[in-house]
């Protein structure tokens, strides 16, 4: 049986420490690595809590090509889809933090849903699939 998983995403940042310290601080990521490999490049990689096989990798960005992809890497669609067990935990949770929040939750067929932004203005959704 093959066993195939995504093990990483790229994600286009500023800078890696302010966007460490934003999904930390207000998203509940965790640190999981934080390598320097030269002057200009760290291998640094994020998670959710509980996550145990998807990681973001922030990519501060070396080029002007790659700093116009920042905050738009998907060409304004959502970008990344957090799954929650709490819906009302983690919204709550987030907008006291100071989250960005695009519209208000909403129940859809699926699930509750809502539309936030990150720090450079990349879309995600928080979702709590119904059982």
């Amino acid at each position: 049986m093959v066993k195939r998983n995504i093990g990483a995403i790229t994600l286009v940042v500023k800078n890696y420490d302010e966007a460490i310290h934003y999904y930390v601080a207000k998203l509940n990521f965790k640190l999981i690595e934080d390598t320097k490999l030269s002057d200009k490049k760290r291998w640094v990689t994020i998670a959710p809590e509980n996550n145990s096989e998807t990681t973001i990798l922030l990519a501060e960005a070396a080029t002007p090509e790659q700093e116009k992809s920042i905050g738009n890497q998907t060409g304004g669609r959502v970008f990344l889809f957090l799954h929650t067990d709490n819906f009302w935990r983690d919204y709550s949770d987030m907008k006291s933090k100071g989250v960005s929040f695009l519209e208000e939750p909403r129940k859809e067929v699926y699930g509750t849903v809502v539309v936030f932004e990150d720090l450079y203005g990349n879309k995600w959704d928080l979702i709590q699939h119904k059982s």
